[in-house]
């Protein structure tokens, strides 16, 4: 988030929370910070917006400069103004949040001194993390249990082509719940919006299951059907 400047009344700084899954798990994108205050500690990636950028122009310089991330679709979800969030100063932030594949993408790298490094954390053993971060994160998580309940956003986490266990897993993990197995599959293909493959797993030490796409047309055509129904 913020560095170490000289006291100040008012500014405005951008965090970011950036969702990802791997392995089973849902993960979000942490820095440890290179600077005062909460210098060592981990934290969303974030900092001031300078003086002649825009707020929109700020959050993809702010993400790239504190991950090496760049060209994503991040989507303003909340604006944080406690007048005591920041030791230096009033800063009101505006949050971010953004869902991606982590398989395909490139290490993630701070490629400047504000940061030490960037790296993925299971959000289910998150550390304390520096300034009201934890708050901007629990926000964010129930944000995105929110759409989940009317937006097929999960398929944004997944690989093209996944498993039904694997959608299963990806629900349980955001939503933080054990969900039934057959009653979740029957509901997920009930909407219409999943093509099954004629592919299965590979590589595989266990019985290959087969793969599904999501079909963002059919989703589409689908939901444009409900709004004129």
């Amino acid at each position: 988030m913020e560095t170490g400047l000289p006291k100040f009344d008012s500014a405005f700084s951008i965090d970011c929370v950036i969702f990802g899954f791997e392995a089973g798990e849902l993960k979000v994108l942490l820095i440890e910070r290179n600077e005062d205050p909460f210098k060592d500690w981990w934290a969303l990636p974030g900092n001031l917006v300078e003086n002649d950028e825009s707020i929109e122009t700020a959050a993809t310089r702010i993400l790239y400069e504190l991950t090496g991330l760049r060209d994503m679709h991040m989507e303003q979800f909340h604006t944080f103004g406690e007048i005591h969030r920041h030791p230096l100063g009033r800063v009101i932030t505006v949050a971010y949040y953004a869902l991606i594949r982590i398989i395909g993408q490139k290490e993630v790298k701070p490629v400047t001194q504000y940061a030490k490094k960037a790296f993925w954390h299971a959000i289910n053993d998150l550390p304390k993390l520096a300034f009201d971060h934890s708050l901007i994160f629990d926000t964010s998580i129930q944000k995105l249990r929110r759409r989940l309940s009317y937006q097929p956003i999960a398929f944004e986490l997944l690989p093209e082509k996944f498993t039904l266990t694997q959608l299963q897993l990806l629900y349980e993990a955001i939503l933080s719940k054990k969900l039934d197995k057959r009653n979740f599959r029957k509901k997920m293909l009930s909407y219409g919006f999943l093509k099954e493959l004629d592919e299965k797993q590979k590589g595989v030490s266990y019985r290959a299951a087969k793969l599904y796409k999501f079909d963002r047309r059919k989703y589409n055509k689908i939901f444009q059907n409900d709004l004129e129904g």
